[in-house]
């Protein structure tokens, strides 16, 4: 992303707080968040900060990464900030720190590259889940890039080397959302060094 990308996700925030308002966390980060073998996690292109809000409250040390200082400046008036670290970076060209985390979440975004470099930075046996939208003739917003749409089965391709399989879904986006879109989402374990065969 650019500084033009920066100043549009910070006008935006800034002129529809409610895009930040706190919500519950996604159904796949609370049925899986157990799953992670330690308590250092990664939420990426974090926003309002739904899954750092959770994470933390279950005791995981949080890294939290956003392109917008708006979200990031909103999120530490709200949040104990002990267990949580805010890094405002862009995303198209950031790399975590490899096998650094236990659990890495990623939700209403896609970058293809940067899942890629992220999966070096989950330690072995750690917890991958991502979830966005994806290509449907049935969504209402005609006019969404395809580039940040999903293919059907996508994720599964994208994880069925190196990593087993713990849940994969596809399904309607949540109902505070203003357009109805489908979902795509997965929830993927690390293989361990004496799984890789």
């Amino acid at each position: 992303m650019s500084q033009q990308d920066r100043e549009k996700w910070n006008r935006k925030f800034t002129q529809m707080p409610e895009l930040l308002a706190p919500r519950p966390p996604s159904d796949l980060v609370a049925d899986f968040y157990l799953e992670a073998p330690g308590k250092r996690a990664l939420d990426l292109a974090c926003g309002g900060g739904r899954h750092v809000r959770f994470l933390s409250e279950k005791g995981f040390e949080v890294d939290a990464v956003d392109i917008s200082a708006v979200a990031l400046q909103k999120l530490a008036k709200e949040i104990d900030t002990t267990r949580v670290k805010l890094i405002e970076a862009d995303l198209e060209s950031y790399t975590p720190e490899p096998f650094h985390y236990d659990l890495i979440v990623m939700t209403n975004y896609l970058d293809r590259d940067l899942i890629e470099r992220t999966k070096t930075a989950l330690k072995p046996g750690g917890i991958f889940i991502i979830e966005t939208y994806m290509t449907d003739p049935q969504n209402e917003k005609k006019d969404s890039n395809p580039a940040f749409l999903l293919a059907r089965g996508e994720l599964l391709e994208r994880f069925k080397e190196g990593f087993n399989l713990l849940e994969y879904r596809e399904f309607w986006n949540e109902t505070y959302e203003k357009y109805r879109m489908k979902k795509q989402a997965i929830a993927v374990r690390k293989k361990r060094e004496e799984e890789r065969v």
